[in-house]
This record gives C-alpha cells, sequence and structure tokens, in this order.
C-alpha cells in the first residue's frame, strides 16, 4: 500500500531536517561520520566527532511546536534504541570511545536548536 500524501510529507521534511541539522553541525566544526546510521536496534539520523567525542544525534522536524517540543518525541524507548545503535557501531569501531547523545529540533522556518547530552 503507497504511503499517505501525509506520511509523504513527513519523510520529505525529516530528510530536509537532516540535512539542516548536518549543515549545523558541520558550521560548528563537528566531522560528520554517518548519517542515517542503519544496525538491527534502528537508525541513527547522525553520527558526528566533536573534538574527542562521539556524538550520536536524533534529529526531530516540525512545522511548529503546538504539540510539544519536538525533544518530547525522543521517548525512553528511542533513547534505549540509541544507546544499543551506538554499541553496534562501538563494535565495529573495536573501541568505546567517548560519547553522547544529543537533540537537534528543527522547525521549518529555519530555527535549529541543540540539546547537547540530551539522555
Amino acid at each position: 500500500m503507497p504511503d499517505s500524501p501525509q506520511d509523504v510529507h513527513k519523510k520529505v521534511l525529516g530528510k530536509k531536517g537532516e540535512k539542516f541539522a548536518a549543515a549545523y553541525l558541520k558550521g560548528l566544526g563537528y566531522k560528520i561520520l554517518k548519517k542515517n546510521y542503519k544496525t538491527p536496534f534502528g537508525e541513527a539520523d547522525i553520527i558526528a566527532q566533536d573534538k574527542g567525542e562521539i556524538v550520536f544525534v536524533e534529529v526531530k522536524t516540525r512545522t511548529g511546536d503546538r504539540f510539544g517540543a519536538p525533544r518530547e518525541a525522543v521517548t525512553k524507548t528511542k533513547q534505549q534504541r540509541y544507546y544499543k545503535i551506538a554499541e553496534c557501531f562501538w563494535l565495529k569501531l573495536g573501541e568505546e570511545p567517548n560519547a553522547r547523545f544529543d537533540v537537534i529540533e528543527v522547525y521549518e522556518d529555519g530555527r535549529i536548536e541543540q540539546y547537547k547530552n540530551a539522555f
């Protein structure tokens, strides 16, 4: 069954937000290591390096915040999934680096908010 127009809009909006977030991080001097990193446990939107830290980034893109802040959509379940995604990345890397988990909110009007050590 094909995606509904609303589903297509959400996917396009999400991909656009991820591109903006990656450009934002690059502008801050981060090195983008992976985008849409897939594992059996799920997908990390962005994995970047910020000096000596590996940063796992969940990007939440919204047209507004009338249903709450985008970061509020990063539930405990999603956080646990990110921890498992990080373990998969570390296994391939061969070591457990200094790491943190950030959330970046991207709004359709171009606003971006980064929450370091969000979980």
